[in-house]
């Protein structure tokens, strides 16, 4: 049996992938934006998480449009609504989201790695900088959650708002 029964059609074994991908997105982005914030405010953080928050950032970055896209193609599928209408838009806004908390999240294992050596000569801007990695790295957490939150009730009243 072949794993995708329609490969273009967004599906696995019969189902569509758009509702089993949305688990791991509502689940994965608001736990690695916590730990890109806790990471960039919390040196003790850094050491002890690694390269994970990276590597989660990584996989949501990939994963938000895979599932933005099934999940076009399941509206296609079932039809329009404005309710769905709605949801979509949301999802849409996840991406740049999602973009900015890797992006964020480099930036935060960057500055790891360069601003101790600049914190020897202590330039007036290394800082300046230090701020505004953190300030990066938790606006891009906060509106990636938020965005999360606000996607999910929206696919959620499009499927239970009826019920």
């Amino acid at each position: 049996m072949d794993i995708f029964a329609d490969a273009a059609g967004f599906r696995i074994a019969g189902l569509p992938l758009h509702p089993l991908l949305v688990h791991a997105v509502v689940v994965l982005t608001p736990l690695t934006a916590l730990a890109v914030a806790l990471v960039a405010v919390w040196p003790a953080a850094r050491r002890r998480l690694g390269w994970a928050p990276q590597a989660a950032a990584l996989i949501v970055a990939g994963l938000v449009p895979v599932t933005v896209l099934a999940g076009q193609n399941l509206a296609a599928t079932i039809g329009y609504t404005p309710v769905i209408l709605h949801h979509e838009a949301l999802g849409l806004m996840l991406i740049p989201w999602a973009i900015a908390l890797l992006i964020a999240a480099v930036a935060v294992a960057v500055g790891e790695r360069m601003l101790p050596r600049l914190r020897r000569t202590r330039p007036r801007w290394a800082l300046a900088l230090h701020l505004a990695i953190m300030a990066t790295a938790l606006i891009s957490a906060t509106g990636v959650t938020a965005v999360t939150v606000l996607a999910g009730d929206a696919g959620a009243r499009a499927v239970w708002g009826a019920v």
